[in-house]
């Protein structure tokens, strides 16, 4: 009755809230789930909030993508050096994930498409577009990137504006 177990997995260090972070991922994402919790036994490292029978790990997916959200206590911290990129196609997407996400999160980290939510988790919430805006004339790709760069959550339409010299 063995798992098949994924050759490589995404792992997140929280404090004490893996299991709601979690749950708040897969409330956003469509084609989610949690598939697996597992609790502190008797046997354990010493964690300041954690005790036996609370939740150690929580396994879950987002579009596909394994992750494994753990419960070890205030050591570490995440830094904007990692972030999630979220590709979407329409402004609506964009809105719709930069409206989730960004609840409860750093304002101050809020820009050219990048968030870091209530967590500490940095995202970056981007049009599948925008590759094409940023690469081949020269001319456009500047004008594209001058007005991103003043961006927090990205316009495509402000970005298509800029290439065609609107």
């Amino acid at each position: 009755m063995t798992k098949m177990i994924k050759k490589i997995s995404t792992n997140l260090w929280f404090n004490i809230e893996a299991e709601e972070v979690a749950n708040f991922y897969v409330s956003i994402f469509k084609n989610s789930n949690i598939e697996k919790v597992t609790r502190y036994g008797k046997e354990r490292h010493e964690l300041e909030g954690l005790s036996q029978g609370d939740v150690m790990t929580v396994e879950f997916q987002l579009e596909g993508q394994s992750f494994v959200a753990l419960n070890g206590g205030p050591l570490y911290k995440f830094t904007e050096a990692i972030s999630f990129i979220v590709n979407c196609d329409s402004q609506e997407e964009i809105d719709y994930f930069w409206d989730r996400l960004s609840e409860g999160g750093e304002k101050k980290a809020q820009v050219c498409g990048w968030l870091k939510d209530r967590y500490g988790v940095s995202w970056q919430i981007v049009p599948t577009i925008l590759n094409d805006l940023i690469t081949g004339d020269s001319s456009k790709s500047e004008r594209v990137m001058k007005v991103l760069l003043q961006m927090k959550k990205i316009n495509i339409e402000q970005l298509v504006r800029a290439y065609n010299e609107e």
